[in-house]
């Protein structure tokens, strides 16, 4: 089964504009099929192949005559020197359009080499897992939202139908340990693994990473560099706070998230909905799904906006602020299927104390019933987004 993805109109836009589009994304989230069917007069090279990366590595001249246009190249991060040799050709090209189509899962290395080399000449994308919209057009999307937590978003989980905990299993073993692997040097991969687990254990907090470096019993420069290296691979990535305009203190600490709450739910060793119902970790879940479900959508649809959180030392917070520049829309996320008025008491605290207009206010919540209400718009986890 082919899920057709939001991010090919924005794609499809910005091919006449650049002579290079640049796709990244978590491995297995369905960049290669995706860039397959969208150009399918391309050939497909990837450069993983180590006898297509040694021609790339010895002969880039005489690699990119080979391939001199109309070409998907796949992981090209690895061949870095072959950057330069692309800047080259398409400069030799002007204005020609599409010429090249670049592919890679370690977002630290591809940007790094788009920044040195191609500024001004790629258009980049970000494809993430599988987002709610994208699900529930192809009649995927679960009913229940800890059922949706679980399974996870992965398109290989819908269209090979692989069970969630052998997918989540394979994928550490095969993806993440390889990936963070080649990004630093993990003398003790059991001890990672250990680390990757207190990481899920924080989802959704606040993180702290002397606690997070004790508990697992490294360095903090060694946690902050691994901390690096998920982020890197798609694995996780912070929140940070929203500090504008406020005379009260507030919190300036991050919050820890994961991209897929299936591989999040999988590392806390959650395998149905009955074992999260009275789990603790419960309401930070949802809110790690909807937060990192609104992120997708954004990337998938390439309408970018900055994303915050808010919090005071009074314990007041507000779990996202989308900020627009022009409008911000406060959101409160809360795993609940029973919609109560002081729900949204956070929403009212932060306008009040608020110097800046807000153009919407927003309650997220476990259920499937949209309400507006005067304090808030009540919209159910499914339909939350762009």
């Amino acid at each position: 089964m082919l899920i057709s993805r939001h991010i090919v109109a924005a794609i499809e836009a910005l091919i006449p504009k650049y002579p290079i589009i640049a796709l990244t994304g978590p491995r297995q989230s369905g960049k290669t099929t995706l860039l397959k069917s969208l150009f399918k007069g391309y050939r497909y090279v990837s450069l993983e192949n180590p006898d297509h990366r040694s021609f790339a590595e010895s002969d880039p001249n005489g690699f990119l005559r080979e391939y001199d246009r109309h070409v998907i190249f796949d992981e090209v991060q690895r061949v870095p020197a072959l950057f330069s040799y692309l800047q080259g050709k398409v400069d030799e090209r002007s204005p020609e359009t599409g010429i090249y189509v670049l592919s890679g899962s370690q977002n630290f290395h591809l940007m790094e080499r788009i920044t040195q080399s191609l500024a001004g000449r790629v258009a980049i994308f970000k494809l993430f897992p599988l987002d709610t919209q994208e699900l529930e057009h192809a009649g995927l999307l679960e009913n229940d939202f800890l059922d949706q937590m679980i399974k996870g978003f992965y398109p290989a989980i819908y269209d090979k139908e692989i069970p969630s905990k052998t997918f989540y299993s394979n994928y550490i073993q095969t993806y993440i340990n390889r990936d963070v692997s080649e990004l630093i040097a993990v003398r003790d991969m059991r001890l990672f693994q250990n680390f990757l687990a207190l990481c899920a254990g924080r989802a959704g907090q606040l993180l702290n990473l002397n606690s997070l470096a004790n508990e697992c019993g490294i360095s903090q420069p060694t946690a902050k560099a691994w901390l690096s290296a998920l982020e890197h691979s798609y694995i996780t990535f912070q929140l940070y706070p929203y500090h504008k305009n406020f005379n009260k203190r507030i919190i300036k600490t991050p919050k820890l998230y994961f991209y897929d709450t299936g591989l999040l739910a999988h590392l806390l060793k959650i395998q149905n909905a009955e074992q999260i119902i009275a789990n603790p970790l419960k309401g930070a879940i949802f809110e790690n799904m909807v937060i990192a479900d609104y992120l997708k959508q954004m990337h998938h649809r390439n309408d970018l906006s900055d994303l915050w959180f808010w919090r005071d030392t009074s314990g007041n917070e507000i779990d996202l602020i989308v900020d627009k520049g022009f409008e911000k829309t406060i959101v409160e996320i809360k795993a609940t299927q029973t919609i109560l008025s002081n729900l949204m008491d956070g929403l009212a605290k932060f306008e009040a104390i608020s110097d800046e207009p807000i153009s919407k206010k927003i309650l997220v919540y476990g259920g499937d019933q949209f309400q507006s209400r005067t304090m808030a718009d009540v919209v159910p986890w499914s339909k939350f987004g762009l």
